[in-house]
């Protein structure tokens, strides 16, 4: 045990000295004769001002003297324990210790530190019973019922730590500590309503208490309480603004609600200087196509850090949004061969010079790729994604058929090529390559929700298709177009109520998607609630002014709802 260790227990425990020194001398053996007493009580008094003078030593020597005079007094073994404390020596303490508590078995202090004595040395077994005892003296200890607690706790004896730190909450009502190590037990007990409860009522005595705050919102994320667990976290930071775990561990629960302005504000303001800090402000800069701040972002980041390659790519990704297309062209230009970011500058280049008007440098590019690196699917799937592109399905399909077998394995080359058969109008063989993708991958949410709508388009196998887009839902709760595609194979199934439900859903999440938007109207018009499909007809034609069947519904809409 260090000697920081040792001075603490030594501190915690003379807190209570002047309150028992006294009970314990009237306790000791009364067969002394008076002037032995007399002069023991002497000798303990000069024993404290050496103490307190830090003559250790000095004090030892005055206590043994004392000792022989008055063998069986408390007090004089408590202080000798004490002062080997100091001096970093347990075992004489602890024997200290014993001596006292044999001449006084109710010495409330010589327990104590006992107890503290052996939980330094790693004999917390042996620690309890004495701090039980003190618990029975002094029912008002509140730090010895945590230690039993504590113990009972990593002994994963819970019941036990339960009924400890009930008694340590009924002897003292206003324990912050006693509610939070109940919370704590209760959360390993995996009962995370108990632990909850008791985490705010802790907070609530204790409203400044960071721990239980920072467990409280833990609680709260592990039962899907976001919104409590955001508050939690956002008060925890009016106490303890600069606490950057926190901070990031805040940001990143907006991010996840989409509340990407709020984590942007959060991380500029509170986040800290660190490079790291940088890059997600920036990130989100680029995500809320706040495009000439990212940029600003990302070039501060590699004055000092010029071989960040991910920030580089993001730069020329931040270009690329901007049509900035030479700038973005130099920096995708500028990452090296052996960056984990390479391949897909490669991929981005290819895009940026098919847009200024010479793909087949990107082709080439892309070619280059495969030749240099045939073990990996993603240069061809990159080069028959820029046929796509340009219409030449084709030649896409050609470049994953050209693969290796092994690589025609991968579930991305056969969703690709399902995708690319798809738009060539051979639905059948889009349909065998989903259906060879799923049989690899039943959970992939995409190939689902693909097979799903292809189907509901197709107006064939719907039931079919409705487990595919059930089942993708349960995957990607909060993928609009997944959502989107549950609502169209009920409005196909006629089951209209659902189809509204979902297709709402889907509108919320997809940001004015004109697909999204169009199945809606539908839906309304299928449910004969034409008033609320009338001005999403009207906002589509805006939108799509080359639709010539808008303008059919939107008289339709007009008539059923009475609108002129």
């Amino acid at each position: 045990m260090t000697k920081k260790c040792l001075a603490l227990l030594l501190f915690v425990s003379a807190l209570s000295a002047c309150a028992t020194e006294h009970a314990s001398v009237g306790s000791s053996a009364t067969t002394t004769p008076v002037s032995h007493e007399a002069r023991s009580l002497s000798l303990y008094a000069q024993a404290r001002l050496k103490a307190g003078e830090g003559d250790l030593d000095g004090a030892l020597a005055l206590l043994r003297r004392a000792q022989q005079l008055d063998p069986n007094s408390a007090q004089l073994h408590t202080m000798a324990a004490q002062i080997y404390l100091q001096q970093n020596h347990p075992e004489e303490a602890l024997a200290e210790c014993e001596a006292a508590i044999k001449g006084d078995p109710n010495n409330v202090q010589a327990h104590y530190l006992a107890g503290n004595i052996l939980t330094s040395m790693q004999r917390e077994k042996d620690a309890i019973p004495h701090y039980k005892k003190v618990m029975e003296l002094d029912p008002s200890k509140e730090e010895v019922y945590l230690h039993v607690a504590i113990f009972y706790l990593k002994s994963f004896e819970y019941e036990q730590a339960v009924n400890t730190l009930k008694s340590l909450i009924k002897a003292v009502p206003e324990s912050p500590l006693g509610y939070y190590y109940l919370a704590k037990t209760y959360d390993q007990m995996r009962l995370p309503r108990e632990a909850l409860s008791y985490y705010k009522k802790a907070v609530e005595l204790k409203p400044d208490f960071e721990q239980a705050l920072i467990e409280m919102g833990i609680s709260q994320e592990t039962q899907g309480l976001i919104s409590d667990a955001i508050e939690s976290y956002k008060t925890l930071l009016q106490i303890n603004p600069s606490n950057i775990n926190v901070v990031q561990h805040l940001a990143q629960l907006y991010i996840q609600q989409r509340r990407l302005e709020e984590a942007l504000d959060l991380l500029q303001k509170q986040g800290g200087s660190s490079l790291e800090n940088y890059r997600k402000v920036g990130m989100l800069q680029l995500e809320l196509e706040r495009y000439d701040e990212a940029v600003a972002t990302f070039q501060e980041i590699l004055k000092a850090e010029p071989d960040a390659q991910q920030v580089r790519f993001l730069l020329a990704n931040s270009y690329e949004e901007m049509e900035e297309d030479d700038l973005a062209i130099a920096e995708f230009s500028r990452i090296p061969r052996d960056s984990a970011y390479y391949l897909e500058s490669v991929e981005h280049l290819a895009y940026l010079y098919k847009d200024k008007g010479d793909p087949e440098r990107g082709i080439a590019m892309l070619k280059e790729e495969i030749r240099r690196q045939p073990g990996k699917a993603e240069p061809s799937l990159y080069l028959a994604g820029l046929y796509e592109s340009m219409d030449r399905y084709q030649d896409g399909v050609n470049v994953l058929r050209s693969l290796d077998k092994p690589l025609q394995e991968d579930p991305r080359v056969g969703f690709r090529l399902g995708v690319l058969y798809d738009k060539m109008g051979k639905k059948d063989q889009s349909v065998a390559e989903m259906k060879r993708v799923l049989a690899k991958s039943p959970d992939d949410p995409q190939v689902l929700n693909y097979l799903g709508y292809t189907y509901a388009e197709m107006g064939v196998n719907l039931d079919e298709a409705l487990g595919y887009l059930k089942k993708a839902v349960s995957l990607k709760p909060d993928d609009g177009f997944i959502i989107d595609s549950l609502g169209w194979i009920y409005y196909k199934l006629k089951r209209y109520n659902d189809a509204v439900a979902q297709l709402e859903r889907a509108a919320e999440l997809s940001d004015d998607d004109t697909t999204v938007m169009g199945h809606l109207a539908d839906a309304y018009c299928a449910n004969r609630t034409y008033k609320k499909a009338l001005p999403i007809y009207k906002k589509l034609q805006k939108l799509e002014p080359e639709r010539k069947d808008l303008a059919d519904k939107i008289r339709r809409c007009r008539q059923e709802s009475g609108e002129k």
